[in-house]
């Protein structure tokens, strides 16, 4: 085999695996967008009523929420729709935040105590803390679960739409593979075989007319 084919057929092989590893990208990007979707829909959420802009600048005013906290309110709307989506996945996320700020009083988990005192202070010192009459445990402090929950919940919403946009990411990658494949076969094609064709017809047609003369 000569150092010309060599490298046609090296061409094509190339032009094959780049083809192949584009629809394996694009098959396995798609499958895992549906099943991202699909773990989604199955939770069957639903964004509430206030959970718009207008509807949520107008509670966090009433709950007199800080600055850092108003200044940065969700801009997206899932106010009575289905969540079905990662985008849709982390508006509702972005919501629960708010409304966990609205019951702490702008505070996270992280800046509360674990206990509640019997004056309704929370602690993190057990010995502070009021006893719980049946269990004679420690009474814990329900807003520091609630905002320990939210934070759970917003980071599974928030990994469903990360994981939707590596999917579409592997998409792109798999379409830019598949056109970068095809694109190389042409390539490889003309080199070795078009463009030496065009130019023996070309060569032949030059010596019949110099030989008509």
């Amino acid at each position: 085999m000569t150092q010309k084919k060599i490298f046609e057929f090296g061409g094509y092989i190339a032009a094959i695996l780049l083809v192949a590893f584009g629809i394996g990208s694009i098959a396995m990007s798609y499958n895992g967008r549906n099943e991202v979707r699909t773990d989604i829909k199955r939770e069957y959420i639903v964004g509430s009523e206030d959970m718009s802009p207008a509807a949520i600048k107008k509670e966090v005013q009433q709950a007199n929420l800080p600055a850092e906290i108003t200044g940065q309110l969700p801009t997206c709307d899932v106010a009575g729709k289905a969540i079905n989506s990662g985008e849709r996945a982390k508006c509702f996320a972005s919501y629960m935040r708010i409304h966990t700020f609205e019951a702490t009083g702008g505070k996270t988990y992280s800046q509360m105590g674990r206990y509640m005192t019997k004056d309704g202070k929370d602690t993190n010192d057990a010995t502070l803390a009021a006893t719980d009459p049946k269990t004679g445990k420690p009474v814990e402090n329900g807003l520091r679960n609630l905002g320990v929950t939210e934070t759970a919940l917003s980071n599974a919403l928030n990994t469903s739409f990360f994981a939707e946009q590596v999917a579409m990411f592997g998409l792109v990658v798999g379409f830019a593979l598949l056109l970068a494949g095809i694109g190389f076969g042409i390539l490889a094609f003309t080199a070795f075989r078009w463009l030496p064709a065009r130019e023996a017809k070309t060569a032949k047609a030059a010596v019949g007319a110099a030989q008509t003369v």
